[in-house]
């Protein structure tokens, strides 16, 4: 599902806002490395919003272990995430993006660990910015 109306950002603003690897990350497609991120092990209540444009994506009831060295969810806010099919590294996968900004956040599978869903939401930790609950 691709978006139609993407939030335009100020792309020098960003790259002054953003770290020089969330910045990439986000808006080249670029992965932070396994287990470096702060929200790998993070598992207090809140929610987690887009860095880029604060859109709220994920909730904290949804996010699991999965071992892979980035967050992982199992399921995403209802018209949070735009899907798009990735072909690179001779792999086929899901694409996750930000549907507010158009921002690459990382990918979903279909091997999560609940039977309500099936996903996991593999997402780089530079991608997101939690906001815990008061």
């Amino acid at each position: 599902m691709a978006i139609n109306n993407p939030l335009k950002l100020d792309e020098e603003a960003l790259k002054q806002r953003l770290t020089p690897i969330a910045y990439t990350v986000l808006r080249h497609g670029a992965t932070e490395p396994p287990y470096s991120g702060t929200y790998n092990e993070h598992y207090e209540q809140g929610d987690y919003h887009c860095a880029a444009c604060g859109a709220k994506l994920f909730e904290s009831s949804s996010k699991f272990e999965s071992g892979c060295g980035w967050p992982a969810f199992d399921s995403a806010l209802e018209g949070a995430i735009t899907y798009l099919r990735d072909h690179s590294y001779g792999m086929i996968r899901t694409e996750t993006r930000c549907s507010c900004c158009d921002s690459h956040l990382g990918h979903v599978f279909d091997d999560g660990p609940t039977a309500t869903t099936g996903k996991r939401y593999c997402i780089n930790s530079v991608c997101l910015e939690f906001r815990p609950i008061r």
